[in-house]
Order: structure tokens, then C-alpha cells, then sequence
């Protein structure tokens, strides 16, 4: 059960972020300030996680009087090679994050994030061109039920789409794709790392990437430590920090299928917050519509789940146990 919570945690500190962002926007800060915050902080964060995680298996070692070479197995080091590709497969998330958190300046948090989760249909798109295929009958379903979901949890139906900004959507879709290519690529990077390891070298990579798009000003002209530290603390604490540890701990306990259907309640969970805390107006057919979208979600990872618990009882059953 810990291992469902944990994936479930992280998936809902996801959710927090969008409300975080348009509170630092209401104070006056930049996109810039805003993002560098939140990644220097996550990058700290990181770095003290996976120094930990090493210092602790060196003394579990010798605790347990076994030599340090399954340790130095475990952490062997990086080449210059392997620590530019994880820092590269980190640049997705801060485009994802330039892109996302812009929008907020233009739709409510609670439009943006409903947005954002159509990286769901997004990412098979991709995968279908790459691979030169058609999604099966059951995506194809799918598609159709997040499109409705969509539609209606946008309030597109109800106050058609005139009624919102057309660059504030050009940005959220921009970001489904952007998060998309980090869904399907960052896995691919050096998956013999550490997980503690991997994450803080691609944290960096975003934040070498920030800093070139963005100059870091804010850590030279004192606002660093004005309220932007705070928000950049609260940003890199849920955003950079919580959720790669959490699903670095649940995820290999509970699957991808299982973790991909827990990960969907960031959705809720941002609206709520934006219904509450941003007092934005979300009708009850939007919320209807954010119900559409997690079956959407939901329901071809429960079809995979479903043939494997079949094909396993077959087997059990054809071998006469």
C-alpha cells in the first residue's frame, strides 16, 4: 500500500505547482525568476539527495561487512559522455515548464492543466509516426473519450472558444508536447544510472539551459531573497524534488500501468486548487469533464492490466494447477 501512496503523493505535488505559479505571477514575478527559483532550489535539493543515498549505502556496506565494490557497482562513475546525455534529456522539462507556466499568464490554471494532459493523446500520436503503426481499437476509443472530456472540462461547450485567449492555448498544447517527448525520451537516457544520480544530472541540464535562455539576475540584484525564495522553495520542494524520489520509490514496486493511472489525480487535484485557492469558477459539467478525462487516462492501462490477469490465468489453468 505505501508503494500506491507514494506514486499517488507525487502525482498530487505535480498538481500543487500551476497554483504556486500564478500566486509568484500576482506578487510581479517573472517567468524567468519564477523557473530559475524553482530549479536552483531543485538542483540543491538533488544533489544533497543523491550524495545521501551514496553516503548511506557506503555505511549499509560496511555495517553489513560486505565489500564496497557492490557499492562502487551501484554509483560507478559517469562518463563526461553519459552526464551531457542525462543533461540533455533534462532540457524537456524546462521547456515543458517555460511553456506551461507562460500560459498561466493567459488561461486559468485550471484550462492550462487540462490542457497539458493532452500529452496522454499526444504521446501515442508520436509513437504511431515513429513506429509507422495505428493505435489499436482500444486507443482509438480513448482518444475519443478524452476529446469529449476535453471539450467539456475546458468549457469550450459552454462558453465556446472565443471566449479564451488563443495564445494562452497554442501555449498549454505546446506544452503536451513538449511533455510528451520528455515522457517518451528521458527514460532512454543512461538507464544504468542511479535513479539518484540521473535525476540530479538532468536537473542540471534543465538549469544550464534556463540560464542560457533566461541570465540568472535575480541571484545578483537581491530578489533572490526577497518573496521569490519562498516560491522558488515551495516550486523546487513539489516540483523538481518530491515527485522523482516518490516515483522513484513506488514505481518499481507497482508498474508503470498502475503508476500511470495514480499519476492522473495531478489533474483533480490542480483544479481543485485553482477552484479554491485562485477562486477560479469551474461549472459542475467541467468537473464532469475532468471525471471523462481520467477514465480517458485510465482506461488503456486497465485494458493492459486486464489481458496480462488473463493470459496469466490461462497459463495456470493450461498447465492444470
Amino acid at each position: 500500500m505505501k508503494y500506491y501512496l507514494s506514486v499517488l503523493a507525487g502525482a498530487m505535488s505535480y498538481g500543487i505547482l500551476s497554483t504556486i505559479v500564478v500566486l509568484a505571477y500576482g506578487e510581479g514575478y517573472k517567468l524567468g525568476e519564477v523557473v530559475g527559483a524553482q530549479l536552483i532550489i531543485g538542483v540543491i535539493l538533488s544533489w544533497m539527495l543523491a550524495l545521501y543515498t551514496k553516503f548511506r549505502m557506503k555505511r549499509k556496506s560496511q555495517a553489513d561487512g560486505k565489500a564496497s565494490g557492490a557499492v562502487a557497482q551501484v554509483f560507478k562513475r559517469l562518463t563526461w559522455k553519459q552526464r551531457l546525455m542525462l543533461m540533455a534529456a533534462g532540457t524537456p522539462t524546462v521547456i515543458t515548464g517555460l511553456v506551461y507556466y507562460q500560459s498561466l499568464r493567459y488561461i486559468p490554471a485550471s484550462l492550462a492543466i487540462i490542457l497539458l494532459f493532452q500529452f496522454t493523446w499526444i504521446s501515442v500520436l508520436i509513437q504511431a509516426i515513429g513506429k509507422r503503426q495505428r493505435p489499436d481499437k482500444v486507443m482509438y476509443l480513448t482518444l475519443v473519450i478524452l476529446f469529449g472530456g476535453t471539450l467539456l472540462a475546458a468549457g469550450f461547450l459552454e462558453q465556446g472558444l472565443g471566449n479564451f485567449n488563443g495564445l494562452g492555448i497554442a501555449l498549454g498544447l505546446l506544452a503536451a508536447v513538449s511533455y510528451s517527448m520528455l515522457v517518451l525520451f528521458s527514460g532512454k537516457a543512461v538507464p544504468s544510472a542511479h535513479p539518484a544520480f540521473r535525476s540530479a544530472w538532468m536537473v542540471t541540464g534543465g538549469l544550464v539551459l534556463l540560464c542560457i535562455i533566461f541570465p540568472p539576475t535575480f541571484l545578483f540584484n537581491g530578489l533572490i531573497w526577497s518573496q521569490l525564495l519562498v516560491f522558488g522553495l515551495l516550486l523546487g520542494f513539489f516540483g523538481a524534488f518530491i515527485p522523482p524520489v516518490l516515483f522513484a520509490t513506488g514505481v518499481p514496486h507497482i508498474g508503470g500501468d498502475m503508476a500511470g493511472i495514480l499519476g492522473a489525480v495531478e489533474l483533480p487535484i490542480a483544479v481543485l486548487l485553482s477552484a479554491i485557492v485562485l477562486h477560479e469558477h469551474v461549472s459542475g459539467l467541467q468537473w464532469f469533464g475532468v471525471i471523462v478525462v481520467l477514465v480517458g487516462v485510465a482506461l488503456p492501462e486497465l485494458y493492459k492490466l486486464r489481458v496480462r490477469r488473463n493470459r496469466r490465468a490461462s497459463l495456470v489453468s493450461g498447465s492444470g494447477i
